[in-house]
């Protein structure tokens, strides 16, 4: 296993992404709040290429618009709600972008794992940009961000615009080749569906050099299955269920 891994074992899902709507600033101020140091979010482009902050490749759910989001520019999503689908309290919580979250990290020292969530067909140019951004956005920071996906496409296009940042490979099964492509992308972690860690698992993937993260961990068994097997992250909605200092 791979030596120096600087970032915290608990990792805010989304933010805080059931107590605030997911992936916005309201959210990362909960987390923070509940004591979480360490944030996930979800990463993809504008139709002008900028970075902003959405899971969904549409943007019905979490939002008042409508269609694909990255068919739409900044300007236009920028002026979305993004918080009164969650509750009232959040009315009029704006879309985020991926330098508004940058500065709120970098200046309370928190750290961050950018997902490149791609809007399908945009896979390399996305990890691409993301890569960019990141290694603009945190220029001169101690610890940059972690960046993972499900998509080997976008990692390796990340990979090579910012070789120096760190990767993850992001899997919800044990795919054929997944050993291969985590090498060959040079990736310091994989981050898992929860349910495929067991001892044997974990013992093969720190032998290949690899921390083992988890997601989405939102019940105490779970979490404690994970923590007994040595496991490396857990990431979690529940924010108002586990401390971070566990």
């Amino acid at each position: 296993m791979s030596g120096n891994w600087p970032y915290p074992r608990w990792i805010a899902h989304r933010g805080a992404g059931r107590q605030a709507p997911e992936n916005t600033l309201a959210a990362f101020r909960l987390g923070a709040a509940h004591g979480y140091r360490m944030f996930e979010c979800d990463v993809k482009l504008s139709a002008d290429g900028v970075p902003f902050l959405l899971h969904d490749a549409t943007l019905e759910r979490t939002s008042n618009g409508q269609g694909s989001a990255g068919e739409q520019s900044w300007h236009a999503l920028s002026l979305l709600d993004a918080g009164s689908w969650h509750s009232r309290a959040h009315a009029g919580e704006p879309l985020a972008s991926l330098d508004n979250l940058a500065s709120y990290c970098r200046h309370n020292g928190y750290f961050l794992n950018i997902e490149i969530k791609p809007t399908p067909g945009a896979e390399v140019l996305t990890g691409q940009v993301v890569a960019d951004a990141a290694a603009r956005l945190w220029a001169g920071a101690t610890v940059p961000p972690l960046l993972s996906s499900f998509r080997p496409e976008a990692l390796k296009a990340a990979q090579a615009a910012q070789p120096q940042l760190p990767r993850a490979l992001l899997l919800d099964s044990w795919w054929e080749g997944w050993l291969d492509t985590a090498k060959a992308l040079a990736c310091s972690a994989l981050v898992c569906n929860h349910a495929l860690w067991d001892a044997a698992t974990v013992g093969a993937a720190h032998a290949a050099g690899f921390r083992t993260l988890s997601y989405t961990v939102n019940d105490e068994w779970a979490a404690q299955r994970l923590l007994d097997l040595g496991t490396d992250g857990i990431i979690t909605d529940r924010t108002d269920l586990f401390s971070p200092e566990s």
